[in-house]
C-alpha cells in the first residue's frame, strides 16, 4: 500500500517524475512518413499516437487494457447551497454505478474499458472550507494515496473521473487559488443551480480564498485547504499514472482543476495527460489554457463521471487503428513523395 508520510513527501514523489521516451515517439513518426497518406494528414490522430507511445514507452503502442477510474466522495460546503442536488445524491449514483445505470456503464462498455469506482468515505463529508481546511493533511494524503493505489502498471491508459455533490465549488475555488481570479471568474452553474444558487456559489469561494489565503502560493495546502477526497484520489492517481508510464485522459472541469497541482509544481507535469474533451461547465476552457492542453473533443458535456474521457477513447482507437493497420506506400506499390 502506497502512503505518503507528508504533504513534503508527496511534494518530492510530485518533483521526481520520469521523462517520456524520445525512442518510442521517433518510432512513430518515422512509421507516419511511411504509411500511405500525405504526411501529417491525419492531424491530431498522428498526435495522439506518438503521444501513447512516448509514455506508454512503447514504439507501437497499444489499447489492449483501458482503465476507467472513477472517485467519488461528498463535501460538507455542500450544506451552503451552491448545488442544485441534495448530498445524499453522490452515494446514490455510487449505487447506480454498481447497478450498472449510468452514463459512464454504457460509455465504458462501448470503448472496451473497465470502470472501476471509488468511494471515499461518503458518510464522512469533508469540512466546510469556508470555516477551515477541507481536510487536515492526514485526510488528504490518505486520500491522495487511494487514488495512487488504483492505478494498474498494467493499463495502457486511464481515464480519470468523480462524482461529488459539491465538487465543482471545490475545483472553481481550487482554481482560482492556483491561477487567480474569484468566484465571478471561475464559479459555473455545475448540476444547474438558479441565479440565487450561483450568487451563494461565487461568494463560498471569495470566502474560501479570504479564509485560506497564506495556503495559496502551495498547489497542494492550497488542494487540501479548498479540495475533496475525490479531487485529492484524481491527483494521486495522476501521480501514479506519470510514475508507472501510463497515459492519462482527464475529463471535464472537476477532474482537471484535481490533476491541476501536478502542473503548478512542475512544468511538465501533465505532459503525460491528454484533456478528453472541454466540457460546457464556465471555468474549464480557461483551465484549459492555463494548463496548455488542449482538448480532443467539445461536445457541451457537463456530466463528470469520467464521460468526456471515456468518448476520447473512441479517437484514440481509431488513432491507432490507422496507425498500426494501414499500409506503407512499399507494402501497397504506391511511389512515395518526390
Amino acid at each position: 500500500m502506497t502512503t505518503f508520510a507528508s504533504i513534503a513527501d508527496l511534494r518530492a514523489a510530485c518533483l521526481d517524475l520520469p521523462e517520456p521516451d524520445a525512442s518510442a515517439n521517433e518510432a512513430v513518426v518515422r512509421r507516419q512518413l511511411q504509411l500511405t497518406k500525405p504526411p501529417g494528414s491525419l492531424g491530431r490522430l498522428e498526435q495522439v499516437v506518438a503521444w501513447l507511445a512516448r509514455w506508454q514507452g512503447r514504439s507501437t503502442p497499444r489499447l489492449d487494457r483501458v482503465d476507467v477510474l472513477v472517485f467519488a466522495g461528498n463535501h460538507g460546503v455542500a450544506a451552503r447551497g451552491i448545488s442544485a442536488y441534495p448530498a445524499e445524491v453522490t452515494g446514490q449514483m455510487v449505487a447506480n454505478f454498481a447497478d450498472g445505470g449510468a452514463a459512464i456503464n454504457q460509455l465504458a462498455r462501448t470503448v472496451d474499458a473497465n470502470l472501476r469506482v471509488t468511494a471515499l468515505a461518503l458518510e464522512r463529508p469533508t469540512a466546510d472550507f469556508t470555516c477551515e481546511s477541507a481536510m487536515d493533511e492526514g485526510d488528504f494524503l490518505v486520500a491522495v494515496a487511494a487514488g495512487f493505489e488504483a492505478v494498474s502498471p498494467l493499463a495502457d491508459l486511464v481515464c480519470l473521473g468523480e462524482m461529488g455533490i459539491g465538487n465543482t465549488t471545490a475545483a472553481a475555488a481550487l482554481a482560482a487559488a492556483l491561477f487567480g481570479g474569484d468566484g465571478a471568474q471561475w464559479a459555473g452553474r455545475g448540476t444547474g443551480i438558479d441565479e440565487r444558487g450561483m450568487a451563494r456559489k461565487r461568494a463560498v469561494i471569495d470566502s474560501a480564498l479570504a479564509l485560506h489565503a497564506s495556503r495559496i502560493g502551495d498547489p497542494l495546502l492550497a488542494a487540501a485547504a479548498m479540495g475533496g477526497r475525490e479531487l485529492a484520489a484524481i491527483l494521486g492517481a495522476a501521480l501514479a499514472a506519470r510514475q508507472r508510464r501510463v497515459p492519462v485522459v482527464l475529463d471535464g472541469f472537476v477532474c482537471t482543476a484535481a490533476a491541476a497541482p501536478l502542473r503548478k509544481l512542475r512544468s511538465d507535469g501533465l505532459d503525460h495527460a491528454l484533456a478528453g474533451h472541454v466540457s460546457a461547465e464556465a471555468g474549464h476552457r480557461a483551465l484549459l489554457r492555463e494548463l496548455g492542453l488542449k482538448p480532443l473533443l467539445d461536445l457541451d458535456m457537463r456530466l463528470g463521471e469520467g464521460s468526456g474521457a471515456a468518448v476520447a477513447v473512441l479517437i484514440l482507437r481509431a488513432a491507432l487503428s490507422c496507425h498500426c493497420g494501414m499500409a506503407t506506400f512499399a507494402e501497397a506499390g504506391l511511389s512515395g513523395k518526390s
